[in-house]
């Protein structure tokens, strides 16, 4: 009973935090982490496991990962065009001859100051580089997404 009210009630509003809002203190992300943990902890038969055995049991995942997936998940449509009003030169493509493969490989930018590498545009770039090219050129969402998952295992 525990889940899907945490699923319905609780999950959306901290992952609206987590895209939205990104928290850039490491104080931050342990204070909303501590609210999964907390409803995950109250599940009968999961509570004297530790944490990361509890969600790998309900197929959650980290608020870290989880907004880590939604970043590459929102570049992917961007890069595909479901964002043509929004904007031009969001992302700068890389166009060298070292892109094994990738069609859409992203450039870092360079930028005077720190706080412009918590933006979405320069967060998204490094991750979104080590996703493997059979996810990066999927041929829609849903294979994008289950190919993500899977290489996500890997990546944090």
């Amino acid at each position: 009973m525990i889940l899907p009210l945490y699923s319905a009630l609780v999950s959306p509003h901290v992952e609206y935090c987590l895209q939205f809002w990104c928290p850039q203190h490491k104080n931050d992300m342990e204070v909303l982490e501590q609210v999964q943990r907390r409803a995950t902890r109250t599940i009968r038969g999961l509570e004297h496991l530790p944490y990361e055995d509890r969600l790998r049991k309900l197929w959650l995942f980290i608020l870290e990962k989880r907004r880590l997936r939604g970043d590459l998940i929102e570049a992917f449509q961007y890069l595909k065009g479901a964002y043509k009003d929004a904007g031009e030169g969001l992302f700068i493509r890389d166009c060298s001859e070292r892109t094994t493969g990738k069609r859409f490989k992203l450039k870092q930018g360079k930028f005077r100051l720190d706080i412009r590498k918590k933006f979405f545009t320069a967060r998204v770039v490094r991750p979104w580089n080590g996703v493997p090219k059979e996810a990066v050129n999927a041929p829609s969402l849903a294979v994008f997404k289950a190919r993500l998952d899977i290489a996500l295992d890997g990546m944090v």
